[in-house]
């Protein structure tokens, strides 16, 4: 960014500490020392530039009696106080001072910090103000109810269509056992980080530095496993590397396997929609069945996507399955749709075109249903 965090204080232990903190951030900010005056004092403040400009300001509650600032009550002040702006941040340390909220107030703070108890909150606050972060983005997890079902597949076409469609777009394979997106993407032998560099990671990752390291074919970038031998990751992990791809915006896409332990528990939390990917086949409805048992409790809206039966190699493509509203039903899921087999998907693949790239394919119109409806606040493809 052109302007950096602003600092504005006196206080020299308060400096120090909020200094500390910026560089656990990764930032270098600007330093105002001592607080603006008002009327025309305010245009000669060394703050003043930046207090505009700046992604956040922390005004150290040792500088919020400025006159800049307006009255004491919190209204503006007679001699024209500093404009008022979101992004600022009063900084204290006595919890035993009820006058910190009224200077809150009069500094025009959106929040207050006492430290030391908010240092990891106010760490993560300046960060989220560098990255510029704004909503989350959409997450869209993807299970299959049986083996086989389709479920990578669906969750690659899922984010290639909404690259092609300009969204900002993370693809993660939280699937250790899977084989790897990267290779349905066509990107085994791209540069870029895998699960395995991640497995140390713990509380906060950043949304940009986590995208810039990734591999990014067809314009999405990707989290998927290398070929060692190393399957696991800890929950911890999980947890901060998807939170960071969530902050960057646009939308997430989780491979998810069907077993649930504690790392895949932490990737269903984070879900605004799952979709269980279901064969209209009677044994495949009853193992569905218990996949959604075990991930329904941390999925807030989880929905079936029916498959015709027989699988891509049916012999015949008539042959007498279950609707997919009665699928549905058995499952107690709403319906998000049915999505058919597409035939040549298979040697698609094998010559580098990824699910969903074919754009009259069923796996690209049947997302593209999904997206327009997902994006706009409406749920799920019908």
């Amino acid at each position: 960014m052109a302007e950096n965090i602003l600092i504005v204080t006196e206080d020299e232990e308060l400096l120090d500490d909020l200094l500390r903190l910026c560089a656990a951030a990764g930032t270098e900010p600007q330093v105002a020392h001592g607080g603006p005056a008002g009327g025309a004092g305010w245009a000669t403040w060394s703050g003043a530039a930046s207090w505009e400009r700046a992604p956040l300001v922390l005004v150290g509650d040792d500088c919020a009696g400025a006159s800049g600032f307006g009255a004491a009550d919190g209204t503006p002040g007679a001699d024209g106080p500093v404009p008022r702006r979101p992004g600022v941040l009063l900084i204290g340390r006595d919890w035993d001072d009820p006058g910190v909220w009224e200077r809150g107030v009069r500094v025009g703070a959106e929040s207050v910090a006492l430290l030391p108890d908010a240092e990891s909150w106010l760490t993560g606050r300046i960060a989220d103000a560098l990255e510029g972060v704004g909503s989350t983005a959409l997450t869209v997890g993807v299970v299959g109810g049986r083996g086989g079902a389709g479920a990578s597949t669906l969750a690659c076409a899922l984010a290639v269509t909404a690259a092609a469609a300009g969204e900002r777009t993370t693809l993660v394979d939280a699937d250790p056992l899977g084989g790897g997106l990267d290779i349905l993407l066509g990107a085994e032998r791209t540069q870029g980080l895998r699960w395995p560099d991640f497995a140390e990671s713990r509380g906060r990752v950043g949304g940009a530095a986590l995208a810039d390291s990734l591999p990014r074919p067809h314009e999405v970038s990707v989290l998927s496993w290398d070929r060692g031998e190393r399957a696991l990751v800890p929950a911890d992990a999980m947890k901060a590397v998807l939170s960071a791809a969530r902050r960057r915006g646009g939308v997430v896409v989780v491979d998810l396997p069907r077993q649930v332990d504690a790392t895949v528990a932490e990737a269903l939390v984070q879900l605004d929609l799952g979709l269980a990917v279901v064969p209209a086949e009677l044994r495949a409805v009853a193992a569905a069945h218990r996949v959604a048992a075990r991930t329904r409790p941390a999925v807030r809206d989880l929905r079936a996507v029916v498959r015709p039966p027989g699988g891509p190699q049916r012999r015949n493509p008539h042959d007498a399955g279950l609707d997919d509203t009665e699928v549905a039903r058995l499952l107690g899921l709403p319906l998000a749709g049915e999505l058919p087999w597409e035939r040549g998907l298979l040697a698609d693949v094998d010559r580098g075109r990824p699910p969903g790239s074919a754009k009259d394919g069923a796996l690209a119109r049947f997302c593209g249903r999904f997206w327009e409806q997902a994006l706009s606040g409406a749920g799920a493809a019908a």
